[in-house]
């Protein structure tokens, strides 16, 4: 099933190619080598599959997809993410955890979206939409997860703005997109089986 699984992130990594290609204007296509895309998402899929189950890998191709579109863009587009809920819910059904899920997607969509509200310049509307869907897959593992999830995330984002300072790259001012090191602090609790 993980070889399978694998395969599968391979063909989403080349979707994933093109769909981020599609969304970003400014720049010229990726490349096609090296494969690091179809890599990571086939790797990131296998792993997730191993660890957690079949139910997740979803999330994890959803996860690559939105962590690319919104490196290239700073944009998580409502056309990948707000779709996703419906799936991952489907998803999650078998596993018994559905209403656990929901409560955690509402529970971190919530806090998110004080902290937009908070300080709608730091942060974007998509990462509150984002955070639902986080919050819905890690609850179905546990409250626990999610909590992990949620902190990664921000200590993650907290630790690149740091090495930006460190390096000269950047300012207290200087914007990134936050989203995929919400998704990597997701995926890496998916990935450790938490």
């Amino acid at each position: 099933m993980v070889a399978l699984m694998a395969l599968l992130g391979l063909l989403c990594g080349r979707a994933i190619r093109a769909l981020a290609d599609a969304y970003d204007d400014d720049v010229t296509p990726a490349p096609p080598w090296p494969p690091a895309i179809e890599v990571v998402c086939a790797a990131v899929t296998a792993l997730v599959a191993w660890r957690v189950g079949l139910p997740y890998t979803l999330f994890a191709v959803i996860g690559v997809a939105l962590a690319v579109v919104d490196w290239r863009t700073s944009l998580l587009p409502d056309a990948i993410t707000l779709p996703a809920y419906p799936v991952m819910a489907l998803a999650l059904l078998p596993t018994g955890e559905l209403p656990a899920a929901l409560a955690g997607g509402a529970a971190l969509a919530l806090v998110y979206g004080v902290l937009w509200f908070a300080r709608p310049y730091a942060m974007g509307l998509g990462d509150v939409k984002l955070a639902g869907l986080i919050g819905m897959t890690s609850a179905a593992l546990g409250w626990q997860a999610l909590v992990v999830a949620a902190f990664a995330g921000q200590v993650l984002g907290a630790l690149y703005a740091v090495a930006l300072l460190v390096t000269k790259r950047g300012t207290r001012d200087t914007e990134f997109p936050f989203g995929p090191f919400m998704l990597l602090g997701a995926l890496s609790v998916l990935c450790l089986g938490w």
